[in-house]
């Protein structure tokens, strides 16, 4: 597992992960907000599932839905609404999938041009955190390897324009 990221059970029902990007939050708070940019970086490589539709209305009461899979006739989507949108510091939805699933909540804290990310995870049930918590410690460091691709992709292209 990626050493960057941290992945720990806080609690029955907590999850909280962290990891620190060579980035500003504005940008890293992008990759979480645009489709565009999420679309890059979400499905772990390995997993061999693209997410291959996106759709993001970031703001209070504004839904999200992730469509993951090869084709329409085998997919599966996660989706939920905003309950919180406070640029480029806080984000927090609900995943509405399951009766068992998350609340989400992302913070973006900057320092020196780095931004400290930490997600954190409340299950409704410890059965629930008990079924997903294999899938984020192994996950998560994946997507986030992806997710640093990709911010710095986005500084190299800011830094260094085409003319």
């Amino acid at each position: 597992m990626d050493s960057r990221t941290t992945v720990e059970r806080t609690s029955e029902l907590e999850l909280v992960v962290t990891r620190t990007f060579d980035a500003p939050a504005r940008l890293v708070f992008e990759a979480w907000t645009r489709p565009d940019l999420m679309k890059r970086w979400w499905a772990p490589r390995s997993s061999g599932v693209p997410l291959r539709a996106c759709e993001m209305h970031v703001r209070v009461g504004g839904a999200y839905r992730l469509e993951f899979g090869k084709d329409a006739a085998n997919s599966f989507a996660f989706f939920g609404k905003y309950l919180e949108a406070t640029p480029p510091s806080r984000l927090v939805w609900t995943n509405d999938e399951s009766e068992d699933a998350a609340v989400t909540t992302v913070t973006f804290e900057e320092t020196a041009g780095k931004t400290l990310l930490v997600l954190h995870e409340r299950y409704p049930a410890k059965e629930a955190l008990d079924e997903s918590i294999v899938g984020m410690t192994h996950g998560t460091p994946e997507q986030f390897e992806q997710l640093d691709e990709l911010l710095a992709s986005l500084r190299a292209t800011a830094t260094n324009p085409a003319t």
